[in-house]
């Protein structure tokens, strides 16, 4: 019975104050300064925590070296048909279409 009696209050002041924000009004400077604030608290760490306490800005900022764009040692060639007939002719003879 006491947790129906907690919930019920519960709700009723979560209606009551739902209510009393509908009628609460502020000016569109106010909301702007505050999603500003917003904005800096939630990236608060990347803009000013990572540059003073982290040594390790010098190695985030070089280029990463990848070995997968070295080049191949495979080269790829395209069969180019000389006219248009003999692309037509080879699409007709390839066996499955």
């Amino acid at each position: 019975m006491k947790v129906w009696l907690a919930c019920f209050f519960v709700l009723f002041a979560l209606a009551e104050l739902f209510d009393w924000l509908q009628e609460f009004n502020l000016p569109l400077p106010i909301y702007i300064l505050g999603g500003a604030f917003l904005a800096v608290a939630s990236n608060y760490d990347k803009i000013f925590g990572s540059y003073f306490a982290d040594s390790n800005i010098e190695a985030s900022l070089e280029q990463p070296q990848l070995d997968s764009l070295t080049p191949s040692t495979n080269p790829i060639s395209f069969p180019i048909a000389s006219t248009v007939e003999d692309a037509q002719t080879s699409q007709t003879d390839a066996p499955g279409v």
